[in-house]
């Protein structure tokens, strides 16, 4: 018998296991894929904020996530014995309208509690790995950080199994169970709630040869380019809605590949040593959606991390196992199932 268990072994399912565990729960995680089997799997790995501007309840529990994020790695890593490739290594995008960036830079200040900062920047600053960006300006925010999603994913397991937790492909629910079962736990939760509270939402993305492992990752033309710390660097990710095959690689990778030679010019003739295609959970409200299923006791959800899944995924395990473990209900009206369901 356990406390919790836990259905799916991606970043929000390993995240709620880790939380619970730190709360002195014992808990089991049950995923017939393995570990990282879905869109956690993935290369890409931005664990970047949304812009300092009309704040809400997202961008503050975002804000929050991101800023917990340095130590919680730190510890998975210390506990487990494994590297989660992260670091907050900060993020560089070209400047359109300089008015705006500066009044961001200003919110930036407050918003961000004085720790990390935006900044207006001359992009000779950064040397050669750097976007095309007509102004000669970028911003530059040191909040953003980088984890490597494989090995982040196989480094929180790796801390789990020292915990003694079970990380099962088969096993029972015993406690409390929460669904964190991605894109297809969107699929099964709108059958169950006769309603499309989300869709699976294909991505592609790629690794190249290129080796700027301390430098900023960067933001261009809806593009994220991510420096790992073993000398790759990512790219990613195209946004399908209408696909044939979910984990075919096609004429949609070729393009952003054929973009972002363009817009950084240091990727040029790099070579290319993964493609990589797979579905990424997207809930109806577009923020993440947590808390208890609707109608059936004991059962809770914690799915849609669409686009923002690793830097969200520390503060979800932690308003997870508060409400679970606690009783301690903090998730915001926007968060819940029932804000993608239909108003009565």
């Amino acid at each position: 018998m356990v406390d919790v268990t836990v259905r799916g072994a991606g970043i929000f399912g390993l995240c709620v296991a880790w939380a619970c565990v730190k709360r002195g729960a014992s808990v089991r995680v049950i995923d017939p894929g393995g570990v990282a089997a879905g869109a956690s799997g993935g290369l890409v790995g931005a664990l970047a904020p949304h812009t300092p501007e009309r704040w809400n309840d997202k961008k503050e529990l975002q804000f929050q996530s991101l800023d917990m994020a340095e130590a919680m790695w730190a510890d998975v890593a210390d506990v487990g014995g494994r590297d989660p490739g992260y670091a907050r290594t900060g993020r560089i995008q070209p400047v359109g309208a300089l008015e705006i960036a500066t009044e961001r830079a200003r919110n930036a200040e407050e918003l961000w509690k004085g720790r990390y900062t935006w900044q207006v920047r001359d992009v000779r600053d950064f040397g050669e790995f750097a976007p095309v960006t007509p102004s000669g300006l970028v911003i530059h925010d040191t909040l953003t950080a980088r984890a490597n999603p494989r090995k982040a994913t196989q480094a929180l397991a790796a801390a789990l199994v020292a915990k003694r937790v079970e990380i099962l492909t088969e096993g029972r629910e015993d406690g409390a169970v929460v669904h964190a079962t991605g894109a297809s736990g969107l699929v099964a939760l709108s059958e169950a709630l006769a309603y499309p509270v989300g869709v699976p939402i294909k991505g592609q993305s790629a690794l190249i040869a290129f080796d700027a492992r301390d430098l900023p990752q960067i933001f261009v033309d809806g593009l994220h380019v991510i420096p790992h710390a073993n000398g790759t660097t990512a790219i990613g990710s195209t946004t399908e809605r209408e696909f044939a095959d979910p984990s075919s690689c096609d004429g949609g990778l070729d393009d952003i590949l054929g973009r972002v030679v363009r817009l950084v010019p240091a990727l040029r003739e790099r070579p290319l040593l993964e493609r990589w295609a797979g579905l990424r959970p997207r809930a109806r409200s577009r923020a993440p959606m947590l808390g208890a299923w609707p109608g059936r006791p004991g059962h809770f959800i914690a799915n849609g991390g669409f686009k923002i899944g690793f830097g969200m995924a520390p503060i979800v395990g932690q308003l997870i196992s508060e409400l679970i473990l606690d009783g301690h209900d903090r998730i915001p009206d926007s968060f819940r199932v029932d804000a993608s369901l239909p108003k009565p």
